[in-house]
């Protein structure tokens, strides 16, 4: 299975480990940290020093309770960022829903547009239609980040109405005209959802594989693990690894972290053991 992106076809035989630059003041684990855009490029780097396969950026923190930016500064945010990036030799995402951000960084020559909205905002669907060979990932979110937490999505069975949700975005971009082999499909952990639902979508991940996708999973310090083993975001490295091996095992090909370095060392050794491709 393969991938196709702007610049680059993805082999998905190995799984993919996306580096987070997250250039945000508020983003729920790393806020602040990499707003300056210096500081965002010098991340880019050592992401990639330590093993990043893609590189994930954005300018808008979409944690519980977050306040979307307007659209002056997610652009001032990022574009820096991305100019750079994409200099950088591997494949690039753009985490955005705004078009005007989507096809800006297109036209710099990123690869992948990774939107939390599923391409449902105004213009979206239309830019990502348009391009040749952008990729793209469809996430499922429940609500905005505003409230989603507030009103997670009601005690029903999850998996089920995730994969239908995300079979009709899938339907629609393909009416859209772009390819299967452009679409990967996230399903939104944590996005408006409880610890069970979250669980149960890992637990039942083979149904979402059902609908011929390669799947996205961004576990990575997420408040369900918190949740599992009582610890706080800067203490989730070990779970947020183990959440990524178990999406692995359960056939995700690209895994979205914050610790690439330990990620990816894990996978090594999983690769060793023979558990997972070469």
């Amino acid at each position: 299975m393969f991938w196709q992106t702007s610049r680059f076809n993805i082999d998905l035989q190995r799984p993919q480990v996306m580096g987070i630059v997250n250039v945000t003041p508020d983003s729920f684990s790393d806020g602040g940290q990499y707003n300056e855009a210096g500081a965002a490029m010098a991340h880019c780097e050592r992401l990639l020093h330590e093993g990043a396969d893609l590189l994930d950026i954005g300018g808008e923190s979409t944690r519980p309770g977050a306040r979307r930016p307007d659209l002056e500064d997610e652009l001032a945010r990022v574009l820096p960022v991305l100019r750079h990036a994409v200099t950088l030799g591997v494949p690039v995402s753009v985490d955005t829903s705004r078009s005007e951000l989507m096809r800006a960084a297109l036209d710099l020559g990123v690869d992948i547009v990774n939107d939390v909205r599923a391409l449902r905002q105004p213009g979206a669907l239309a830019v990502v239609a348009a391009h040749p060979a952008c990729g793209v990932c469809l996430m499922h979110m429940h609500g905005e980040p505003g409230a989603m937490q507030q009103s997670p999505m009601a005690d029903r069975d999850a998996v089920q109405a995730v994969a239908a949700w995300l079979g009709q975005r899938l339907a629609d971009l393909r009416a859209a005209g772009v390819a299967a082999s452009r679409i990967t499909l996230d399903p939104g952990i944590g996005f408006g959802k409880t610890a069970e639902q979250n669980w149960a979508l890992l637990q039942r991940q083979a149904e979402l594989l059902a609908l011929g996708q390669p799947l996205l999973m961004g576990w990575s310090r997420k408040s369900t693990l918190g949740l599992l083993v009582g610890r706080p975001v800067a203490e989730r490295l070990v779970v947020s690894v183990a959440a990524a091996l178990a999406g692995v095992q359960r056939g995700a090909s690209i895994v979205r972290v914050h610790d690439v370095a330990a990620t990816v060392d894990a996978l090594k050794v999983w690769r060793a053991a023979g558990l997972i491709p070469a």
